[in-house]
């Protein structure tokens, strides 16, 4: 029996359309590209509520704004402070549980909204509220790469990217997930099915050797400094991380937001990924998406 990834939503509902949470904490240039979007794509979902983690320095406000969209702010800056800790972390028991504290208070805000499934578009803080509803996640690597049952790109901001230049690869892929609750100090978010991967995007290596950024990054300390390594290696990343936008997560996310609110992805009891083509459950392994259209990859 396949069983829709979106859950015990009534997909088939005639004028029904999902509601969708849009989580942002940046510049939120993705929540702009499926607002954007989304009518073009057949308007398969509906916004329900732009949420944000850093209302101090997000567009969030802005963009609710924008398209008339409810907004939901929690500062986990603000809520770390008034709970005795200085810094966001998840590698302390006094930080994952303050996480716990301020997901339950995010909780209590979006109690109110439709929600049946929730967008990160740029999220930066991790919250088990992809426990409570289907959450999707656009990653900047190919989750799809693997080598011994891992998932080599995995990781957080630009990791994946680096990770990709130090191994010697000359083109990225964005991935759209289906994000994971987190474990300890944040591991497993991204071992979640990947519904869909864009073109490749040619890494541009900005003139560096492979062999040097490998020294750079032998080089680094153990533990990443506040405000990043400043190196070499990461404004490579970050520069490359900045083009996989337009040349990857706007080409992917739109259509598979579109796919997955018309209850397009299922799976089996074993855990593996089918999409409904033409009335026909199709085993894959993901979707590449592109302007051409979509390629099943089974």
């Amino acid at each position: 029996m396949i069983n829709n990834l979106l859950g015990s939503y009534n997909v088939d509902k005639t004028g029904c359309r999902p509601g969708a949470a849009i989580f942002i904490s940046g510049t939120g240039s993705n929540a702009e590209c499926l607002l954007e979007t989304r009518e073009q794509l057949g308007g398969k979902w509906v916004p329900s509520v732009i949420v944000t983690d850093f209302p101090e320095k997000s567009r969030a406000a802005e963009i609710a704004r924008r398209f008339g969209l409810p907004l939901a702010a929690l500062s986990i800056k603000e809520f770390y402070l008034q709970h005795g800790e200085k810094s966001v972390t998840l590698f302390t028991e006094s930080g994952r549980h303050i996480r716990e504290l301020w997901t339950g208070e995010l909780r209590k805000q979006l109690a109110q909204y439709d929600i049946a499934f929730g967008i990160l578009a740029g999220f930066v803080s991790l919250s088990n509220i992809t426990g409570d509803f289907p959450c999707l996640n656009v990653h900047p690597g190919d989750l799809t790469l693997e080598e011994n049952g891992r998932r080599v790109l995995a990781g957080l901001h630009a990791v994946p990217i680096e990770n990709a230049i130090l191994r010697g690869l000359t083109t990225l892929r964005s991935s759209v997930i289906l994000a994971q609750p987190y474990t300890g100090a944040g591991g497993g978010m991204d071992s979640g099915p990947v519904l869909g991967v864009s073109p490749e995007c040619e890494i541009d290596m900005m003139g560096a050797e492979t062999g040097i950024l490998r020294e750079i990054a032998a080089a680094r300390p153990a533990r990443k400094p506040a405000g990043g390594h400043k190196d070499l290696l990461e404004k490579i990343a970050l520069h490359n991380q900045d083009r996989l936008k337009s040349r990857g997560d706007w080409i992917v996310f739109p259509p598979v937001v579109a796919d997955f609110a018309s209850g397009r992805f299922g799976h089996d009891p074993e855990g593996s990924l089918y999409y409904d083509s033409d009335g026909r459950w199709i085993r894959i392994r993901t979707i590449e998406y592109s302007s051409a259209g979509r390629k099943l990859i089974i």
